[in-house]
């Protein structure tokens, strides 16, 4: 079928559409000014009966659905990790969308098939990801790491594939990661029956890594009780503060212990491709598997994450499962429906392959040391101002900070930099987010998108003091 001109009209007006949007993101607002239920009060209830002309569709997207958006490709997008898009990957987006390949079976596609297994060589050379790994790709770090925990499952050989856990003699499992281990661990703990109470919260140390010696005490007084460690997680760069946990030290004590090692180095990892980075990694030989997400800091649009594995057979013997309908002939591919949950599989390679090939490795090194670069600066504007502190480390391009002036108390100082966060997000023009460390509420500020520049972060950083000297001037402890 060939594509009508109206088809051709339409994409052109998308193309433009798509061109302005990433010249000028900054012309809407960072973070929506619409209370909840705005937009879904905006549409109609039911779906039409006749077909629509694209050009009236066109016109509620921009008028309705854009302006309710919380908008990640803004250069001010400080909150959570900040992400970005390249354009060329959005012209690998859209070649995906339209070939619409399955990548499940090596017959079902196999040049995406293929595709995959070089470009997860590719970024795992780049980072250091050892020889003889496998790369296989989901959609976030919480699949990975929950296909990760069902293969260190698989791996202690309890027979749960095949008979369950219910009704027989199975020993409490028990998963070892630090209260800033990303929150996928839980669930997956949720998803496999091991339990919320079994993920067990090791002590950090004073700049929030994992402490080897409370690791080693944690394991051994569960054996001691009659439980079975099934795995221990390492984080390249935890959510709140991007720390680092000393992987090679946990990774001896895995090894004493004989239990699966994975390392979530889900928005960190890419930066060991940097030469001053490369041993943020250091260690994750020992390990069993290792999580990386290219969507977070690669300028991949989401989603695309890699799961590394030592050993790929761990996988399968996991989830392999193939009905007759999904036999086939072929010997010495990998038919990547066997290493996960997901049967049809997107086309993901097509968009980190673009990416790598378009930015070279060395232009993904030059925008990842701007991104240091600015949040080093950014955190230098906070210790010379009086009553700002800077709260943990930042190895990589995110500050956790606050404000509290002398004689303020903890309760006090949370309230008021909790109002900060408000009125700065409330502009539009800067949207940051908050964790809490040590019990202390921390203002957050991520760089990571591709088109953040100093004058960005100089905004942001006005914006929170204009914020506080208002509150200043009106506030009162509740």
């Amino acid at each position: 079928m060939r594509l009508t001109d109206d088809f051709i009209q339409d994409f052109a007006r998308v193309e433009r559409w798509i061109s302005e949007y990433f010249a000028h993101p900054d012309r809407y607002a960072v973070l929506p000014r619409v209370v909840p239920g705005e937009i879904e009060a905006a549409l109609p209830a039911e779906a039409p009966e006749q077909g629509e002309s694209f050009e009236r569709i066109f016109a509620d997207f921009e008028r309705t659905i854009v302006p309710g958006l919380t908008h990640w490709n803004h250069p001010r997008f400080f909150a959570y990790f900040a992400t970005s898009a390249a354009p060329v990957a959005i012209l690998a987006e859209a070649l995906a969308a339209t070939l619409d390949v399955k990548v499940m079976l090596w017959r079902t596609s196999p040049a995406a098939a293929e595709l995959e297994s070089v470009v997860t060589r590719w970024l795992g050379t780049l980072i250091g990801v050892p020889e003889g790994w496998t790369g296989i790709m989901y959609d976030t770090a919480s699949i990975g790491g929950f296909t990760a925990l069902a293969a260190a499952r698989e791996a202690l050989g309890l027979g749960i594939r095949e008979h369950g856990a219910s009704g027989r003699d199975v020993p409490v499992l028990r998963i070892y990661a630090t209260e800033h281990t990303h929150s996928h661990v839980a669930k997956a703990a949720i998803a496999l029956g091991v339990g919320v109470e079994n993920v067990v919260a090791v002590a950090c140390d004073n700049a929030f890594r994992m402490r080897p010696d409370a690791l080693h005490r944690a394991i051994d007084d569960d054996v001691a009780r009659g439980m079975r460690p099934l795995a221990i997680v390492a984080t390249v760069g935890t959510t709140s503060t991007t720390s680092i946990d000393p992987v090679a030290q946990i990774a001896e004590i895995a090894q004493r212990h004989s239990v699966w090692l994975h390392v979530d180095a889900a928005y960190a990892g890419v930066a060991a491709m940097v030469p001053e980075f490369r041993g943020i990694l250091d260690g994750v030989e020992m390990a069993d598997s290792l999580v990386v997400n290219p969507h977070k800091w690669l300028f991949v649009p989401m989603d695309c994450s890699v799961l590394y594995v030592r050993d790929e057979s761990m996988l399968r013997r996991a989830f392999s499962l193939v009905p007759e309908y999904l036999a086939t002939p072929e010997r010495g591919v990998r038919n990547y429906m066997d290493y996960g949950l997901q049967l049809g599989r997107r086309f993901r390679a097509l968009k980190l392959w673009f990416v790598l090939r378009h930015f070279g490795a060395e232009g993904v090194r030059e925008r990842l040391r701007e991104h240091v670069a600015l949040a080093n600066e950014f955190a230098s504007w906070v210790d010379a101002e009086r009553g700002w502190e800077v709260l943990a480390p930042h190895p990589f391009s995110v500050v956790c900070f606050r404000y509290k002036r002398d004689g303020m108390t903890e309760e006090e100082a949370e309230a008021l930099n909790a109002r900060v966060l408000e009125k700065v997000n409330e502009t539009g023009d800067v949207f940051i987010s908050h964790t809490k460390l040590d019990g202390k509420y921390a203002l957050r500020l991520a760089i990571g998108n591709l088109r953040t520049q100093r004058s960005d972060v100089e905004t942001a950083w006005q914006a929170i003091k204009a914020a506080l000297a208002a509150l200043n001037g009106e506030w009162r402890y509740p």
